[in-house]
């Protein structure tokens, strides 16, 4: 019999999905059902109904599991950031091996090598970057989160996750905007000011950067601004203003300029310096990037007489890493900023034997294939989209002994995984790496390894 939409069931929470709800079996069908853990035992309504599957919610849970805690974040199930407050931290290093290691062998078809999984040794304000989305109702100027699969944002004072210094200084913009009858962006009428509140803090250089994503580059109230700012928080070195005028959810524009102080935000990772602009990609969690940086130095294996492609390399993070154990290293990266960024941080760290390209990766994969680039090691590190067809096969065109894949999503590390079986790559080694506590993602790095035909 068919499940039935608003009906209430009773069923124990079986496993978890790769976004982090829970799932059980109801008359043979799966049911997804958010906040819930691994052997809760809990009456579920059913709220929508497809072929294959149903969507569910909690009504009351019977049994809780062993695993579930009481969270610490007040604001936990309603904000869309966090998937695993409720649970044990170790009970959320069980779900995301299993995310990685499913994704590897159902949808990469490749044998079980991952070899563990290494948690972070802090869970709470680990993030060295905050994107608060703004908004203003009838009791002044907040920021927040989204809810989950929506735009409404969830009024949050203090994020369990972000930098505390972080969340001060967006308070502080919000009391500047409502002393100054300063407006927030409202998507739905495309009128306002302010659109988000972006921080970035350095864990080694303890510097604090803030920048302000505005539909004009005109700021009112500028020395307000900057003398409130200023006197909160005595680590901001700069105040920056990003200009978007889109209509999208694309968080920056393409131009930024400099309200007070520096540009740019400088920090330390493995040993180099980096002058990070707002557009620069840099890992969220320092700590736990070292040891990924680390791992993926490691299965490079280099002598010192390799040449290396870095494809996706942002501002140079592991470039820069690459180039002190390699010969010469090719850094790739589409953003113009992050290219003159990673040029930079070259320069300023003495690393000579580095190229940088601005390029598309797919495009400059293929370039690099032409002019007869052929790579001891590549390595690859792309958003949660992972690679296009046309990467992988001028990657492949190239012919790389070894590929170190830095992945941020379990999926499409095994969409790719699969790609580059069928250009004779096989998976040798992999290993998962939790740079995001209480949040759906997670980081792994695999090694593939080109099999030569016989």
């Amino acid at each position: 019999m068919a499940l039935q939409k608003n009906k209430v069931y009773r069923a124990e929470i079986r496993d978890y999905t790769i976004d982090g709800s829970g799932v059980a079996r109801i008359d043979g069908m799966a049911v997804f059902v958010p906040d819930t853990a691994v052997g809760d035992q809990c009456d579920i309504r059913i709220v929508k109904v497809n072929k294959k599957m149903a969507f569910g919610r909690v009504e009351r849970i019977i049994i809780p599991s062993r695993d579930r805690i009481e969270p610490e974040c007040p604001v936990a199930g309603k904000c869309g950031g966090c998937c695993y407050q409720h649970i044990s931290y170790e009970a959320e290093l069980r779900a995301k091996f299993k995310k990685v290691d499913d994704a590897l062998t159902r949808l990469g078809g490749a044998p079980s090598v991952l070899d563990g999984i290494t948690g972070a040794e802090d869970t709470t304000r680990y993030r060295n970057k905050a994107q608060y989305p703004v908004g203003q109702d009838a009791h002044g100027t907040y920021v927040g989160f989204y809810r989950s699969h929506s735009h409404d944002i969830v009024r949050t004072e203090q994020c369990m996750i972000q930098a505390e210094r972080a969340d001060r200084l967006a308070q502080e913009v919000c009391a500047w905007m409502d002393a100054h009858q300063i407006t927030a962006y409202d998507e739905r009428t495309q009128k306002g000011l302010i659109r988000h509140i972006y921080v970035r803090t350095g864990a080694v250089s303890g510097e604090t950067h803030l920048c302000l994503v505005a539909t004009r580059g005109k700021i009112p109230y500028q020395e307000a601004l900057i003398e409130c700012l200023t006197s909160t928080e005595p680590s901001l070195v700069g105040i920056v203003v990003n200009i978007n005028k889109r209509s999208d959810n694309v968080i920056l524009g393409e131009h930024t300029q400099t309200l007070w102080g520096e540009p740019v935000l400088q920090d330390s990772l493995c040993g180099n310096v980096f002058r990070l602009s707002p557009h620069a990609f840099y890992q969220v969690n320092h700590a736990q990037t070292e040891r990924l940086y680390a791992h993926a130095l490691e299965q490079a294996a280099l002598t010192g007489t390799e040449t290396v492609i870095d494809l996706y390399c942002g501002a140079g993070t592991i470039t820069l890493a690459l180039a002190a154990k390699a010969k010469r290293v090719i850094g790739v990266e589409i953003v113009p900023e992050a290219i003159e960024n990673a040029k930079e941080n070259a320069a300023r760290n003495g690393v000579e034997n580095v190229e940088f390209l601005c390029a598309d990766a797919g495009q400059a994969a293929m370039l690099l294939a032409e002019r007869g680039e052929r790579p001891d090691v590549l390595t690859v590190d792309p958003p949660r989209k992972g690679l296009d067809e046309q990467t992988v096969e001028a990657i492949c065109q190239m012919q790389p002994p070894r590929i170190v894949y830095v992945s941020c999503d379990p999926a499409t590390l095994g969409r790719d995984v699969k790609r580059f079986s069928k250009c004779g790559y096989q998976v040798v080694s992999a290993h998962a790496f939790d740079l995001f506590p209480r949040t759906k993602h997670c980081e792994s790095i695999v090694l593939l390894q080109r099999v030569e035909a016989e």
